[in-house]
């Protein structure tokens, strides 16, 4: 584990209203649609349930497990799809959920495999958007929050095999 002091960017608190929002109008958004929800595993599972938990509308649900990370604070830029999703996705809304946008490369790669199950839509919700890091020309539609270039832990997000229990996110100061 790092020897810097820990820093607290986002408590449980502040996590738990931001899901609330995103909840909010995300029902709002695809209010009288079929929407499926995708959580890219293994990062966004506890950002994807809770935020779910906040959605007020009928939502299917389905997992994938992309890998471009190893054990790596960095993204490799190759992007494997370990499990795809068994939901069919035509004519459907879908809403692909992730912890965190920094590059761009997996989501990039998702959207362009889930558009090819022909749904009616397909849009982004990230916890966290660090742009400064972008290497493609891609936004999310929904983001929890934007974060500057530093190594985060905690809520989903891991540090080598460890930490995603940790219900807040942190950083080191070294």
């Amino acid at each position: 584990m790092n020897n810097g002091k820990k820093r607290v960017l986002f408590s449980a608190e502040e996590i738990n209203i931001r899901n609330e929002e995103l909840g909010k109008e995300i029902s709002k958004d695809y209010q009288g649609k079929k929407l499926v929800v995708i959580s890219l595993l293994r990062g966004s599972f506890i950002f994807a349930a809770d935020v779910v938990r906040e959605i007020t509308i009928p939502v299917e649900i389905d997992f994938m497990t992309t890998s471009s990370y190893g054990n790596e604070e960095q993204s490799s830029g190759i992007v494997e799809i370990v499990t795809d999703i068994r939901s069919d996705l035509e004519g459907k809304e879908v809403l692909i959920v992730d912890d965190i946008m920094d590059s761009g490369y997996t989501m990039e790669q998702v959207i362009k495999h889930i558009k090819g199950k022909n749904p009616n839509s397909v849009k982004t919700c990230v916890l966290l958007d660090k742009a400064s890091r972008r290497k493609v020309d891609l936004k999310p539609d929904y983001t929890g929050f934007s974060i500057p270039d530093v190594f985060i832990v905690g809520y989903g997000l891991n540090y080598g095999d460890y930490c995603r229990n940790v219900p807040y996110i942190y950083t080191y100061d070294d």
